[in-house]
Order: structure tokens, then C-alpha cells, then sequence
């Protein structure tokens, strides 16, 4: 056991060995219990290599070399279980001669370092396992005689530390770079292999791939170039080579599926040195950081002179150029020449580089701390245009993002980052903290970023638009990118997406009208996902640009209400654009699913007013009219369901040839429509019908189907009721037959209906039908045109019918049939109690009694009299019917009126001047007085005056107190109900959580002593407390409504409206201007005077009482010296002085 390696679980509970075997050069691994020292597990004899061993930190798996040199490959690692069972193996691509020194796990466990010894170097190896795959996914090679040895950072998992013998450390800091292109295509390092995978066209996780580039020795940098149809990838090695290839177009890469292609290196003239941050300044320069004076930079190369004396990182481009006659489009991976054309010395340490999408050959360097600068081919870093925040990060982020966004001129910069502790920067500013992943999206159409998209560490997925981030909208959108538990499950599912397995990322987004968002588990799987909000934003790009098909293709494939397409485009904007849309769909089985589809409901308002934005106002502009031209003038304007489908059916005459598929689809839109067009629509089954039963060779024929299968598509989309009943109102009994039958009805339910209706004449037949289909109009139109013999009957339909009147009598011509009309119209219009218009259709037949009847019930004594007069009635006869009206019109309250009949029929002086007072008419009843020279009549006129005058006296000092009285009330309650909603928002309650049980209750105890009642505060909380049952609170809501409950949840409004209730009405004012009038004409002027005075108090101070409680009703606070009676009476004194509320007042009396 002496000698042997030790490795221990990370919980301490067990450790590993391993042991020789006796007379054998195979070793055993053998694990043992802590406490008891006892062996737990000992595997099978296996050729082990030297003394390496370590367990994973997660204890999952214990990591060895096996030496295979038996089976003639090179060395392999190893991994065995607890139980000591191998688990699998992986080898490690070396010679037979290799060795591996040193196995270490990193403390996450998900990244295994080895130091492996070949020929005259020492590589530091680093694997990472996914998808049940090992990938080599970094080397770093150093010289022999360095003897690198490193260990992982106890703490930070992607921290690694190597040291030579020389004394030289050197601390790596790795971060994942997910290399998926622009263009969706994924790039997977795999030791010398680069996997290519174009995710549009496949999407198959790794380490499946369509096919790989294979290279000399093990790759460390890669960097894609797409544009302008060239396609070129450079990939720096571990050996320090550059290699670059030139791709075909990605469309024709399914022709290299399978493919294993070999990439050589570029020739240099001088070494290229050992570089990082490789990125493409154009299609022939490279730019990368380069660094020298390390022991792992010169162990494949030995410096030239000029080379020898560089020390430390620089920024250098590199000129590519070919030797060989590659044809663009074509692949290309041999005969490339490298040249470094300049270097710049860097003054600190470059955490990322990222190529300026605005401007040719520039890209932005970020040093460490988030200085960001811009570098520009030939000229080097540029410091002093850029100290904008928008172009710096407050703290280092090594995944960096410049992206061009905006759809205005000038486009707009933004630099997005994220840094290693999960925080999202937009320059200065922090998006998001919590953030894992991030990529955007593009509709394609311009190359600018429309959408961001980032997944959060609590695996939440958030599409943002851009245009929230630009104008600072975002926290009103995504809430911060947090989940709020308390929402609801329909409104979180706007803002965000819950990815379903835990630690996925974001690898890659399909642009354009793919719209896909990438994740790529921790298992490693792919996962392609389409958020709503994507989707529709590609619809509406695709509107925009007039792409119709498209559109309709992705709303099928999503399952996207249909109706987007006409709502974001706009009715008046589609209608017109219908031509083009057929034109482009072309697809009649689309068009049916579309037209089906269609519905009033405006969806980008309500299903989707959350994702979509209304168009710009510029396409509206150019494209909308204010009406459709050539639409029915019977469809309804806001008809969308009518219009759409007028427009499609007019589309499909005009672009689609005739075909039976056609003629279907245009059957599908009658149908559909609003009402549905059933006739039109049995019209064209009819021609059809017609065509096959004349047995002519019709070539139209031909492009129609049969007129069976027209008929079941019509049942098919209709209510076979409706459809029987179109055919009807078509008058075609044999038509309405085939209907039936092919409804699946019973022919005992519709034979004997339609064989009597064929035995009837042609005209009843018709007005049976109908009847039958309550069109009246027409029924009355055919039993007219049927003959005198059927008067009876027309009679019937129209008292039955009575809005066919007007109808019947333009059709009937006879005088005497007319006044029958118009009698039983009279009849009709008194039986709904129009008297007035009963009356007048009674004058117009000459019906002077009925008219008289009808007058009297409308209580018009002016018409009854005057119909008196026609009627030639006696002077006897006349004078009781007008004694009878003035007792009629005296009890109904109307003493003006009985008082006019009394003067003017009955000849009553001293009646009509009584009724005159008590209509409160003086100044009528003055000159009536006076005009029969009454003096006695005078005088009770002026007693009558007098007595009222002082009433309203009375009554107005009331009313002036009453307000005084219910304002005080009001305020005092206002001020109580504002304190106690002060004290629960300092409980951090809201007021709105009470109950009206609890706020009667609180509100009662607050209020004390009321002004309506006289009970006390200890009484009022018990009656509020004895309310339980809500039935029973209902009932006693109602009873009391109207009324003012003093400590009621709804006083102050009560109050507000009793105050509201206390104005002068119109007739008051008008029988007070009357009054005053007749006052001063009797010598009465300073009663006058007072009565004026107190109702121009009165008046003021309610007006100022109700400005006063409506300006606290909407303060959420009762200022004690603004909020006064006497303030507002000044106020409206001011303001309403000379205004029509006023104007009943006499301006003699009016105060200085």
C-alpha cells in the first residue's frame, strides 16, 4: 500500500486506492470506509497507468488512466462507480508513448484537467462531458522541460492555475462561449474538430453534426465571417497554426452531410504567435490579442529577433490572402497565406472584443474593469471619442455583445454584456441580475435587432423588445425580470416563459420568420422553442413588408388566430389589399381556413394587445380611404366579417381561374358571412343545377362541381334549417326539396308542407311561404297582389303586423279599404297607448268620435275641444264637456290649464282667478282681475301674493339652515373617514379591503353623536354589528336608498346629493320672478325686496355649499381655513354674479 495514490469523496465518508495485482502488471482500484478502515468495493484487474487517480468532487464518478498500449491506441481515462464498477472510458487522442502526469477535477465537477506528456512537449488538457460525449475542448502546450503542473481553484470553478519549473504562474479564467452564428449555424470544438451544424436546417444536438472540419492539432479560437455571400471560418490551434477555410453558401451545405474535411494550415513567412479573442475586421483581416513572453506562447515556435523582444499583449491584425484560384461560393481550405500587417502594444488586460456592426473594419475592445474603446483597422484604439456611458460596463463582462438597433436613420448603437455574476449591462446601466444567457433577434429585413432575448437564472425565458429598453419602458413590461407569485397564471405568461428544465441556456435564435429561440439542456439536448411574442412579431413584419402568404403560413404553423392578418393591417387596409392577398396565398384550401376564421373581434386589442404594437401611422396613411369602393351599400360599414369575405370573394373572381375548388371557396364566403348570404349562395347551386338537368355541353360546366356536392358544402358550413329556409324564400320548391333531403331530414317532416304549397296559386304560395319566413313585408306585397278576396286576410296581417300599415296603405288605392286601414292602424296605435297618433290616423278616416276618445286619453283638451267644434256639438253639450275637463285637468295638478278652460268656455271669473293662484300664475291673475275690473278680485290676488311671499320667506330660512346643517355634517364626516384611512394606510392596509360591515362599523364609531338621529356612539356600533346575513343587508340597502344613515358607508355621498337635491328648480325660478313682479305692480315692494334677498342668500349658499363638498369630495385632505362656507360664498359671488342661475332676480332690488 506504501507509495499507492489516495483520493477521498468530497464528503470525506470514503477514499480510493489503487493496488497492484500479484504477478501481474494490473491494478485494482479499491475504495474504503473511513470509520471502519474496511475495503467498501474493489474493481476488476485493469492495466492502470502510474499513480493517477481522483474522485469527482460530487462524488458521482473516480477518475483513472488505463494504459493501452496491449490494444496498440494510445492512453484512455477511465471512470469507475463507488461499487467499483467501470462506468465508461474515453481515449484521449494521444500516441502509444503518451502519458498522462496529472488528473484533476475542477470543484463543480463538470470539467476534467489532465497534464499529458508527448514527445517534447506537455499539453494541459481540459474535457468537458455532455450528451453522454467527452469533448476536448481546450489545450495548452508547453515545453518539456517547463514541466507545467496546475491545480483548480478551490473555489471558482473555472479558475485554472499552472506553474513551470522556472517559476512562472500562470492563472486561466475560462468562460463558455457558445459559438452559433448569426446566421443559426453552430460550431462545436472538439479537440482537432470543429462540428458544423446549421440549425435551420437541422437541428441536431451534439455531438451529432452534419458535417466537421478536421484540422492538425487541437483548436482554441474560432471566428465566422458571413456576409456578402461569403462564408469563412479561421481557427487558431494549439500548435500555434492559423487555419482558415472558405464554406459554400449554407443552403448547399446538405450536400456535405457526412463529410470529414481537412483544413490546412496558412503559410507565414514569421511565426503568428499564441493569440485569443479572434474575431474578423473584414473579409481578409483578422484581429486577435497575442501575447508573449510566456512559456506555453514559445513552446511550438522559436522567435525571431524582432519577436524575442515582445513582451506582453497586443492587439495585431492579420492579413489573409489565397493563393490558389477559389471561386467564391465554392469550399476552399488550402492555399491560405497569413501575414501580421500591424500591432499595437496594449497597456491592460482585454476581457473581450467584439466587431462594430456601423462600421467597416472597427470592432470595440473591453479592457478589465468594463472600459470599452474603439479600434479601427490601422489606426489602433481610439480614446477620445467614446466616454459616453452607452459605450462602457461598470464592472468586466466577458460576454459582450454591439448590436445595431433602431428602425430610424441614424442607427443606434448598443453594447450589451454580461458579467460573470449574472448581471446584464447596457452600457452603464444593469438590464437585468440575474441573467444566464442572452441573444437577440432580427427580422431579417434590415439586419437590425428588434428583440432581446435572456434567460434568468430562475429559468425564466423574456422576450424584450428593444424599443422598451431604448425608451425605458422595461420595468413596466418585465417587472424587473423576477417571477411574481401572485399573479395571475394568464397575465405572467405575457411577460415571460417558464423553461421547463432547470440550468438551460440560450444557444442560438432563428431570425427572421422562424422566430425560434434555442435552448440547450444541461444534458445537452437541443430544444427549439417559438415564443408568441416572436411569432408575431415576424407576422407583423411580414404585413409590413406585404409578405401575405408568408404571413398566413406562419399563422397556421403557430396557430395564430387568423384575424391578426385583417386587425393589424386595419379593415379599410385589407379590403383594399385582398386582391394581392388571394394573389399571393393562391392556396384555395388557405383561403377557405382563412374565411372561415374570421370573427368581428378585434384580436390586437384583446387576445393579443399585450404583444402587438398599432402599425405605423405611415403605412395606414398610404393606404387607407375612407370607404371600400364598390361595397354593398347594405353592408354596415363596421361589418368586418361582410366586408373581409366581400373582398375575398371578389379577389377569388378576379385572380383565380374558374375551378370547382373556386367556386366552393366562394360558396364557403357566402356562407360565412353576416348574416349569412344563403340565397346568393343557393342562387349559384341553382345555376348550376340548372346547367346539369339542361344536359347542354356548358364548357362552364366543367370548372364547377356538381350542384350535389356544392349543396353538402353549404350544409356542411350553414345550419341545414337556415339553408332549407333559403330555398324557400327562393320560391323553388323542387331546390328546397333537394335541401331537405340532403339535411337528413324526414320527408314525412317537409313532403306534405311543400305538395301543398305546389297545389296553392303562385301569389299564395309565396305569402305562405312568407309568413313562414316571417318576412311580412313581402307576404303583404303578394296577398294584395292577390285580390279583393283576400282583404280579410291582409287585414289580419297587418294588425298582427302593425309596422306594415305605412306599407299597406300605399299598396291599397280603394278609399273605403283605405279608411278600414286606417281605422284599424287608430285601433292599434290606442291599444299601445299612442293617443296622440291615434288620434290624427282617427282624423284622417274621418273617425271624429274615436278621435274624440282618443284626445280624452291623451288628456289634450285643446284637440277634445276642437274636435267638439267638427262634430258640430251643441253649446250645452260643449260647455259640460269643458266644466268636465277643468275638473279632470284640476285633479290631474294642472290649474293653469283648468283655469284657461274656465275663463275662455265657461265664462267662470272668480274660478279661473282661484286656479290661476294656485298655479301660482300672479301676473296673470292681475290681468284677468283687471281686466274685468274686479277690485275684490284684486285683493285676493294681493292677499294670495302675500301669504306665498311669506312662506317662501319661511321657507328659504329653512333651507339656508338645512345646508348650513348637512354641510357641517358633511365635512365632519369627510374629515373622520380621511383620518381613519390614514391609520390604515399607516397599517399598511388599504381602506378598499374593508368590508361595508367593518367600514359601517369603524366609520360609526368614529362619528359619534349624528345630526339625524339621537343615539349614541355605543348604540350605533350594536346596530352595525347585528347586520349578518348579506340577503338581509341587501334588503335593508334597498328600503333605506334614498335615505341618510349616519354612519353609513355611503353618507357622504348621500349627503352630497341631498345637498345637490336642495336647488332651485326652473319653474321655481320662474313662478319667484313672477311673484316679485306682481308684488311691485300691487305696491308691495319691500316684501318684494325681502323675498328676493332670502332666496338670493339661499340660492348663493347652496350653490357654494355643493362646490365646496365636490372640491373635498376628490382632496384626499380638509384644509380648516380654505374649505369654509364663507370663502366658497365669496367665490360664487364673484363668479356668478351676472350668470343665467340668477336671472329670475329683479335688478332694482339687487343689494350695492
Amino acid at each position: 500500500m506504501f507509495g499507492s495514490p489516495i483520493t477521498w469523496r468530497g464528503d470525506g465518508k470514503y477514499f480510493a486506492t489503487l493496488s497492484e495485482v500479484l504477478n501481474s502488471s494490473s491494478k485494482r482500484l479499491k475504495v474504503w470506509e473511513r470509520d471502519g478502515g474496511a475495503v467498501h468495493a474493489s474493481s476488476e484487474p485493469k492495466e492502470l497507468m502510474g499513480s493517477i487517480l481522483d474522485w469527482m468532487p460530487s462524488g458521482a464518478k473516480i477518475a483513472a488512466v488505463c494504459d493501452r498500449k496491449a490494444q496498440n491506441e494510445g492512453p484512455s481515462i477511465v471512470f469507475f462507480e463507488r461499487n467499483g464498477l467501470e462506468r465508461s472510458s474515453f481515449l484521449i487522442g494521444e500516441p502509444i508513448d503518451a502519458t498522462v502526469e496529472l488528473l484533476k477535477w475542477n470543484c463543480s465537477s463538470d470539467l476534467l484537467a489532465a497534464v499529458v506528456r508527448c514527445g517534447n512537449y506537455d499539453s494541459v488538457k481540459i474535457w468537458f462531458f455532455s450528451n453522454n460525449h467527452w469533448y476536448l475542448k481546450h489545450e495548452i502546450k508547453y515545453s518539456r522541460k517547463d514541466g507545467v503542473r496546475f491545480m483548480w481553484d478551490p473555489t471558482k470553478s473555472q479558475q485554472l492555475i499552472c506553474w513551470s519549473l522556472d517559476g512562472q504562474v500562470t492563472v486561466y479564467k475560462f468562460f463558455w462561449v457558445t459559438a452559433v452564428t448569426d446566421e443559426s449555424n453552430a460550431l462545436v470544438i472538439d479537440g482537432s474538430k470543429i462540428l458544423v451544424t446549421p440549425l435551420p436546417l437541422f437541428l441536431m444536438p451534439p455531438p451529432m453534426y452534419l458535417f466537421s472540419l478536421n484540422f492538425p492539432s487541437a483548436v482554441r479560437e474560432v471566428a465566422f465571417y458571413s456576409m456578402n455571400g461569403k462564408n469563412r471560418l479561421a481557427a487558431l490551434l494549439s500548435n500555434g497554426c492559423l487555419c482558415v477555410a472558405e464554406l459554400p453558401t449554407p443552403d448547399t451545405w446538405e450536400s456535405l452531410e457526412g463529410k470529414e474535411i481537412s483544413v490546412e494550415p496558412c503559410a507565414s513567412a514569421t511565426p503568428l504567435g499564441s493569440f485569443v479573442h479572434l474575431i474578423w475586421l473584414d473579409p481578409h483581416v483578422l484581429l486577435a490579442v497575442s501575447h508573449h513572453g510566456f512559456n506555453h506562447s514559445n513552446c511550438y515556435f522559436q522567435p525571431s529577433s524582432n519577436e524575442d523582444r515582445l513582451l506582453g499583449f497586443y492587439l495585431q491584425e492579420i492579413e489573409l490572402s489565397c493563393s490558389e484560384d477559389n471561386v467564391p461560393g465554392l469550399l476552399t481550405c488550402s492555399g491560405w497565406h497569413a501575414k501580421v500587417s500591424y500591432r499595437n502594444l496594449l497597456e491592460g488586460l482585454v476581457i473581450g472584443v467584439a466587431p462594430n456592426p456601423a462600421k467597416r473594419s472597427s470592432a470595440f475592445v473591453q479592457f478589465d474593469g468594463g472600459e470599452v474603446f474603439e479600434y479601427t483597422s490601422k489606426l489602433g484604439i481610439n480614446k477620445l471619442d467614446f466616454k459616453h456611458d452607452e459605450l462602457r460596463f461598470s464592472s468586466s463582462c466577458p460576454w459582450m455583445n454591439v448590436v445595431l438597433v433602431g428602425v430610424t436613420e441614424p442607427s443606434k448603437l448598443l453594447l450589451f454584456g454580461l458579467d460573470d455574476m449574472g448581471r446584464l449591462h447596457v452600457g452603464r446601466k444593469i438590464l437585468c441580475s440575474n441573467c444566464s444567457s442572452f441573444s437577440f433577434y432580427s427580422n431579417l429585413a434590415d439586419n437590425v435587432i428588434t428583440h432581446l432575448i435572456l434567460a434568468t437564472k430562475q429559468d425564466l425565458l423574456f422576450i424584450v423588445d428593444i424599443g422598451d429598453i431604448l425608451h425605458g419602458e422595461l420595468e413596466l413590461t418585465c417587472e424587473n425580470f423576477i417571477h411574481v407569485g401572485n399573479k395571475r397564471r394568464e397575465e405572467e405568461n405575457i411577460n415571460f416563459i417558464n423553461i421547463w428544465e432547470r440550468g438551460a441556456k440560450i444557444v442560438g435564435v432563428l431570425h427572421g420568420d422562424e422566430a425560434a429561440v434555442i435552448l440547450q439542456t444541461n444534458r445537452g439536448n437541443l430544444e427549439c422553442i417559438y415564443p408568441r411574442k416572436l411569432v408575431l412579431a415576424s407576422i407583423v413584419n411580414a404585413l409590413n413588408q406585404r409578405r401575405f402568404r408568408d404571413a398566413l403560413l406562419m399563422v397556421r404553423r403557430h396557430r395564430i388566430d387568423f384575424n391578426v392578418i385583417v386587425d393589424y393591417c386595419g379593415l379599410q387596409v385589407f379590403i383594399q389589399l385582398a386582391s394581392e392577398f388571394v394573389k399571393q396565398v393562391k392556396n384555395l384550401s388557405y383561403i377557405t381556413d382563412f374565411v372561415c376564421a374570421i370573427k368581428h373581434e378585434n384580436v390586437t386589442e384583446k387576445l393579443y394587445k399585450k404583444f402587438l404594437s398599432p402599425p405605423s401611422c405611415k403605412e395606414q396613411k398610404d393606404l387607407l380611404t375612407n370607404d371600400f369602393k364598390g361595397s354593398d351599400a347594405s353592408l354596415d360599414a363596421n361589418n368586418k366579417v361582410s366586408l373581409v369575405l366581400l373582398a375575398i370573394r371578389r379577389a377569388l373572381d378576379e385572380q383565380v381561374p374558374e375551378s370547382p375548388a373556386r367556386e366552393l371557396c366562394i360558396l364557403t364566403t357566402l356562407a360565412r358571412s353576416d348574416p349569412p348570404a344563403l340565397e346568393e349562395a343557393l342562387e349559384r347551386v341553382k345555376v348550376i343545377r340548372e346547367m346539369e338537368l339542361s344536359g347542354s355541353d356548358d364548357p362552364r360546366q366543367v370548372n364547377c362541381p356538381s350542384a350535389e356536392e356544392a349543396l353538402k358544402h353549404l350544409l356542411w358550413l350553414s345550419d341545414p334549417e337556415a339553408v332549407f329556409e333559403a330555398a324557400l324564400g327562393l320560391y323553388d320548391l323542387n331546390l328546397a326539396a333537394i335541401v331537405a333531403l340532403n339535411s337528413q331530414r324526414d320527408p314525412k317532416e317537409f313532403l306534405p308542407f311543400l305538395q301543398e304549397l305546389e297545389r296553392m296559386p303562385d301569389l299564395l304560395m309565396r305569402y305562405n311561404i312568407d309568413l313562414r319566413l316571417h318576412r311580412f313585408e313581402k307576404a303583404l306585397k303578394h296577398i294584395v297582389s292577390a285580390g279583393d278576396s283576400h282583404f280579410f286576410d291582409c287585414m289580419n296581417l297587418m294588425k298582427k303586423n302593425p309596422q306594415l300599415f305605412p306599407l299597406g296603405l300605399q299598396l291599397i288605392t280603394d278609399n273605403t279599404k283605405r279608411g278600414q286601414v286606417l281605422e284599424a292602424w287608430g285601433d292599434c296605435l290606442s291599444d299601445e297607448k299612442c293617443f296622440e297618433d291615434a288620434a290624427a290616423t282617427y282624423l284622417c278616416c274621418t273617425n271624429l268620435q274615436k278621435a274624440l276618445k282618443a284626445y280624452r286619453e291623451c288628456g289634450n283638451w285643446s284637440g277634445m275641444l276642437t274636435v267638439a267644434g267638427l262634430m258640430k256639438l251643441e253649446k250645452n253639450e260643449v260647455l259640460q264637456l269643458a266644466h268636465e275637463l277643468s275638473e279632470e285637468l284640476q285633479a290631474l295638478g294642472k290649474p293653469g290649464e283648468a283655469a284657461k278652460i274656465a275663463l275662455e268656455y265657461c265664462g267662470d271669473i272668480n274660478g279661473g282667478i282661484n286656479l290661476l293662484i294656485s298655479a301660482r300664475d300672479w301676473e296673470e291673475a292681475l290681468r284677468v282681475a283687471f281686466l274685468h275690473s274686479r277690485e275684490d278680485l284684486v285683493s285676493v290676488v294681493k292677499n294670495a301674493a302675500l301669504e306665498c311671499a311669506s312662506s317662501l320667506i319661511d321657507e328659504y330660512k329653512e333651507g339656508l339652515e338645512k345646508v348650513g346643517k348637512y354641510l357641517a355634517r358633511y365635512l365632519a364626516v369627510r374629515q373622520r373617514r380621511l383620518l381613519l384611512a390614514a391609520k390604515l394606510q399607516s397599517e399598511e392596509r388599504s381602506i378598499n379591503d374593508l368590508d361595508d360591515d367593518t367600514a359601517s362599523e369603524a366609520s360609526s364609531t368614529f362619528s359619534g353623536m349624528s345630526v339625524y338621529t339621537k343615539g349614541t356612539r355605543k348604540s350605533s356600533a350594536a346596530s352595525t354589528a347585528s347586520t349578518t346575513a348579506s340577503g338581509a343587508r341587501d334588503t335593508r340597502r334597498q328600503r333605506s336608498r334614498g335615505k341618510i344613515r349616519p354612519g353609513s358607508p355611503g353618507e357622504e355621498m348621500a349627503l352630497v346629493e341631498h345637498l345637490k337635491g336642495m336647488s332651485l328648480t326652473a319653474g321655481a325660478k320662474q313662478e319667484l320672478k313672477s311673484l316679485l313682479v306682481s308684488l311691485v305692480m300691487l305696491g308691495e315692494e319691500e316684501t318684494a325686496r325681502k323675498v328676493q334677498h332670502v332666496g338670493e342668500n339661499f340660492q348663493l349658499s347652496h350653490l357654494a355649499a355643493v362646490r365646496l363638498a365636490e372640491d373635498t369630495l376628490s382632496d384626499d385632505t380638509i384644509n380648516e381655513h380654505g374649505h369654509t362656507l364663507e370663502r366658497y360664498l365669496q367665490k360664487v359671488k364673484t363668479e356668478l354674479k351676472d350668470s343665467d342661475a340668477f336671472s329670475w332676480r329683479c335688478r332694482v332690488f339687487l343689494s350695492p
